[in-house]
């Protein structure tokens, strides 16, 4: 389907962290109607805490979203994910983190 949701832009796979320091992913999705985006790791969905944060912002039928760590620990490392999703499609994007 053309309006389906679908991930224009998204991080590199694979990244490298240092140990304290700041973790960003960032997706990109569009789609009619604006998709939702859900972050993933290892498989878990993630929720917003104190060292980690989400951004969302909308631009007609964009959706940008950004995930934040920092800082950074050694649980940090792993699959990440971000799922765009609207009624007509569901679209993923994965990153593997390992630090140095």
């Amino acid at each position: 389907h053309t309006q389906g949701a679908r991930i224009t832009k998204a991080s590199h796979f694979n990244f490298q962290y240092v140990l304290g320091h700041k973790i960003v992913f960032l997706c990109v999705a569009r789609g009619n109607p604006l998709p939702q985006i859900t972050w993933f790791k290892d498989g878990v969905e993630l929720y917003a805490h104190k060292y980690m944060q989400l951004h969302e912002w909308t631009r007609g039928h964009k959706l940008k979203s950004k995930m934040e760590i920092d800082p950074a620990s050694q649980a940090d490392a792993g699959i990440y994910e971000c799922h765009a999703n609207n009624k007509y499609a569901i679209d993923s994007r994965a990153f593997r983190t390992t630090y140095l």
